[in-house]
């Protein structure tokens, strides 16, 4: 019987095997796949190398190693090959993000060599809604943000980063990256929010896009508008948009530890169906 394992950087002529891979886990896979989708396997077009473990020849999990390093449908094996390639190259990521089980495997063998991270967050449920709640009505006030609206969603963005990770995103390049992204968004007509008196009391966006599934990420409120429900039919909204304009089922991954955040999930009615970890650097 065949066992040889190898591992090795896919190149374009790999799309259709890889593709395969990653459609077979939509939800976990998502914010690869849309990348792979629009760019291919080219790391310039990328942003970075695709990871292929193979075993009897046949390609059988795979690492995403841009500014983020991802394992997907990694198996213990390919894990332990993935981190072996990562420490030969060293770091050149802000994070570790992916399914805990293989994630948690994966920092712990680079964290000898990577470590310390700025920050470790091992339980990080994965969500997913593919129906309107029944009893929300959403709020009509949550819309899709316009091209010109960039001085007035900006701010928000940067709140919420800065909240949510630790760090501006405006340090380093000055930001001109994180504003390149938040565009596209804008653009893509994927960022929506609530605004009042030229200021966002809530926004969040549809951040991955595939046919079988999108993900929304950057949620946030306000600090003087919490506590009034606007996650709820915020959110609410949201969805609305994703189920009818993008995909047929909508995902997030949120910190355990933001029980508010949790809460109105599930009262829009995302139900936990995994968990994610990440590690930043």
């Amino acid at each position: 019987m065949l066992t040889t394992t190898t591992t090795r950087v896919l190149a374009p002529a790999d799309l259709d095997e890889a593709m395969d891979l990653l459609e077979s886990e939509p939800v976990n896979n998502a914010f690869v796949t849309s990348r792979v989708k629009v760019a291919g396997l080219d790391p310039w077009r990328l942003g970075g190398e695709m990871w292929g473990w193979y075993e009897g020849g046949r390609l059988r999990s795979l690492c995403y190693s841009g500014a983020n390093l991802v394992p997907i449908c990694a198996t213990p094996e390919a894990v332990r090959a993935f981190a072996e390639r990562a420490r030969r190259t060293g770091r050149r990521c802000s994070s570790l993000v992916g399914p805990a089980e293989p994630t948690a495997e994966l920092w712990r063998l680079l964290e000898p060599s990577w470590g310390p991270a700025r920050d470790v967050r091992p339980h990080q449920p994965l969500m997913v809604a593919d129906r309107m709640p029944d009893d929300i009505t959403p709020d009509p006030l949550v819309r899709r943000i316009r091209k010109d609206e960039m001085d007035v969603i900006m701010p928000a963005c940067v709140a919420m980063f800065t909240e949510e990770v630790g760090v501006s995103p405006m340090a380093g390049d000055g930001g001109l990256l994180y504003q390149a992204r938040v565009a596209e968004l804008v653009g893509a007509g994927r960022a929506f929010a609530r605004t009042e008196d030229g200021k966002v009391v809530f926004k969040a966006e549809i951040g991955a896009v595939t046919p079988d599934a999108c993900q929304i990420q950057g949620v946030w409120v306000a600090p003087e508008h919490r506590g009034r429900g606007l996650s709820v039919t915020g959110m609410a909204a949201v969805l609305r948009h994703a189920l009818a304009d993008v995909a047929p089922v909508v995902s997030l991954y949120v910190n355990d530890f933001n029980a508010p955040a949790r809460a109105s999930y599930r009262r829009v009615g995302f139900r936990e169906v995994g968990e994610f970890m990440s590690v930043l650097f």
